[in-house]
């Protein structure tokens, strides 16, 4: 008896309400785009055997031209990116601020999707450059879609969109040779900065530890700009928005992003697919810093400009809900690569303000989506698609999905009932924020923008020493790549501005002389301004120092997620091994046995232990802390094993060691009493200590051969 055919899905019926084996066509013919069975896949339709192709093999056409085209232009920046499912849900109603509907009831769990990449690199760069990380989140809200399109970093290096192919012009690989991939350490890009003193603020942020994150589930996001909360009652309010990590914001040494580089240049991305994939779902909580709508001018620095941050023992950020990321993807291209984010995806209840750089991303975003996705119906792609029904008269255009019916497409119209109809407001229309608008066309900017330096200053004057110490060496590493030397003086110029320890400092590594500070060129702000105008105005702040800027004073409280090597051969200690592993497993923590081979090693008892790793695959710099249980005579001569020891030390890594056996060959030797390294001590200890996440006490005092 003859198999029955599957049943053909219905054409309007949605794809995640198929059956699995219509999704992965498990027990299905093979067919062509069209639905037809393909009966041979594996050879064109030839004039004989041996003869030429023929042209009217359809299936062949069909087959090629696909794959021809399944590389879309990759995004000019961001194109290097990471992303997850999940869900937001918010704590409390925040009715009285705004009402957008998707922060009011803590019983609705929002869907979301969320992209992380880097900016400057291409699509198939390296994780660990030093970088701006893209944190942009798409919300599936039953009044449609809103994107929150930000950054790992609440400032950008322009005040107004019309400079921004400018700044990504210089930072790109330099144009005659394309060198160097994803960095910013060359000439155009420190030309640009030098001549660019508004950019000064996020340049203390890009040489930071931020640019070096541990983790994409350890950094903050930051929407960047000033937006609108407005409620029911019309009133409006100015808004921040904010991602706080659950696990703290934590970085790695610039040495170690390098290496890094090398030994695993997917590190973040896996390090997110492996912790949605075990269960250890990252989390962040979603603050937002409220100021009235009649406190605009409070303070001494503009919201409107995009280089300025509400430091936040002026403005408290208020933690309303958290965002759990808790699906992978299920294909790369389809999700990743095409998702469509846009600043002007918004919902009742949120509005722009007039900041020049948002103003212009929001042409600039639709217009990038057109060029890279081909078509005005982006939108109808699955992952980008509203679960709220979209009603509109737009018709037709490239790979149209939607399957309009009716004769009307078009408003006002009878013929279709007037459908389909505006809502009113009290229907969840959206209306734009009526803001007084009584001004000049002019091309100018505010002179309220013209502070280059302060926020600078308050950046890293409160960052701890070793915090500070990182920035200056940024600094020496990317202007030491400058060839140019008048551009190098020109920076180091800029910097006398921002604290003269930090100048001199980058001078002393350059091997160069503090210059005076240069005013900004005319060509910075016009043919025809005025240096008057355009000189740094430093306002005084209201606080000298800023602790939530401080990477340092991030939560160290946990071990949820953190690698943990333990270095083992044949003849080691099974008992404390066991109970090592099993407590730093009940804190959240993942271990790695690594040996000199794969397979399997014996302990002292000659019971067989699976190994997970060897020498030869694994590296320090991809774990967190390092483990020595006792009976590890088999490395005292594994020139590896010796290395991973002395690297995790340079690092600043937690190590702990049953004895002192092993670490004797090793430059930790003569630190056992150094804080971060523990002979003998209890489980405790090493889980408090991993906590810690660094003891970067150690840079400066210690030049390790490693």
């Amino acid at each position: 008896m003859a198999k029955k055919p599957t049943e053909s899905p219905s054409s309007n019926k949605k794809l995640d309400e198929l059956q699995p084996d219509l999704k992965s066509g498990a027990g299905q013919f093979m067919t062509t785009d069209q639905g037809l069975k393909i009966n041979d896949d594996n050879n064109s339709l030839k004039a004989g055997e041996r003869g030429a192709t023929l042209l009217e093999d359809f299936i062949l056409r069909e087959k090629i031209t696909h794959f021809d085209h399944e590389r879309i232009p990759e995004r000019i920046v961001h194109a290097r990116g990471s992303g997850a499912h999940g869900v937001f849900q918010v704590y409390e109603s925040m009715a009285k601020y705004t009402k957008a509907g998707f922060l009011q009831d803590p019983s609705v769990q929002t869907p979301v999707f969320v992209r992380f990449s880097t900016v400057a690199g291409f699509r198939g760069s390296t994780d660990l450059a030093r970088d701006v990380r893209g944190f942009s989140v798409k919300f599936y809200t039953e009044e449609g879609n809103y994107d929150l399109v930000g950054n790992n970093m609440p400032v950008f290096f322009i005040q107004d969109a019309i400079k921004f192919p400018d700044l990504i012009h210089a930072v790109k690989p330099e144009p005659h040779n394309e060198i160097p991939q994803a960095a910013s350490a060359h000439d155009t890009f420190w030309d640009f900065i030098s001549l660019t003193p508004e950019s000064m603020h996020m340049i203390m942020w890009a040489m930071s530890d931020r640019a070096i994150p541990r983790s994409l589930r350890m950094m903050e996001g930051f929407g960047i700009h000033t937006f609108r909360f407005i409620n029911a009652k019309g009133k409006s309010c100015f808004v921040k928005f904010h991602w706080k990590p659950l696990l703290g914001m934590h970085s790695v040494a610039w040495d170690e992003a390098q290496k890094i580089s090398g030994k695993n240049a997917d590190f973040h991305r896996q390090d997110l697919w492996e912790a949605i994939e075990t269960g250890a779902f990252p989390e962040w909580e979603f603050g937002i810093q409220i100021v009235p709508e009649e406190d605009e001018h409070k303070y001494p620095f503009d919201l409107l400009d995009p280089t300025k941050l509400i430091p936040e023992e002026l403005v408290p950020v208020m933690k309303i809900g958290k965002m759990t990321l808790n699906r992978n993807v299920d294909n790369f291209f389809a999700e990743t690569e095409q998702v469509a984010f846009h600043p002007g995806h918004l919902v009742p209840g949120i509005d722009f303000t007039n900041d020049p750089l948002l103003q212009g991303r929001l042409f600039s975003y639709t217009d990038t989506q057109l060029s890279r996705l081909g078509s005005p119906n982006f939108h109808e792609i699955p992952i980008n698609r509203s679960i709220n029904p979209v009603h509109n008269n737009q018709r037709d255009g490239h790979m149209r999905q939607q399957i309009n019916v009716g004769k009307s497409s078009y408003h006002p119209n009878s013929v279709g009932g007037g459908f389909p109809q505006q809502a009113k407001v009290s229907e969840g229309g959206f209306t734009t924020y009526e803001e007084r608008i009584d001004a000049r066309k002019v091309r100018a900017r505010s002179k309220s923008f013209m502070d280059f330096f302060s926020q600078a200053t308050l950046f890293f004057n409160s960052q701890s020493e070793p915090e500070q110490n990182h920035i200056i060496d940024a600094l020496r590493f990317e202007l030491g790549k400058v060839e140019t030397v008048a551009i190098r003086e020109r920076m180091v110029g800029l910097l006398t501005k921002i604290n003269t320890t930090l100048a001199s400092k980058v001078a002393e590594g350059l091997g160069m002389p503090v210059p005076k500070p240069q005013e900004p060129l005319n060509q910075s702000y016009g043919a025809d301004a005025n240096p008057a105008d355009y000189q740094d105005q430093p306002q005084k702040q209201s606080i000298d120092k800023s602790p939530a800027l401080s990477m340092a004073n991030s939560p160290k409280d946990t071990i949820k997620t953190r690698q943990i090597a333990v270095l083992a051969a044949d003849g080691v200690d099974g008992n404390p091994l066991k109970i090592m592993k099993t407590a730093l497993l009940a804190e959240g923590a993942q271990c790695k046995l690594i040996a000199p081979h794969g397979g399997f090693i014996k302990d002292a008892k000659g019971e067989a232990i699976p190994v997970d790793m060897s020498f030869l695959t694994a590296a320090s710099v991809i774990f967190d802390a390092v483990y020595i249980p006792a009976g590890t005579k088999g490395l005292l001569d594994n020139a590896d094993a010796i290395h991973f020891i002395n690297e995790s030390y340079r690092h600043c890594k937690a190590i702990a060691a049953d004895d002192d056996t092993l670490l004797q060959e090793t430059y930790v030797a003569k630190k056992l009493a150094t804080p971060g390294v523990l002979v003998g001590k209890i489980p405790k200890d090493f889980i408090h200590a991993i906590a810690q996440h660094r003891f970067w006490e150690r840079e400066k005092k210690d030049k390790v051969p490693a």
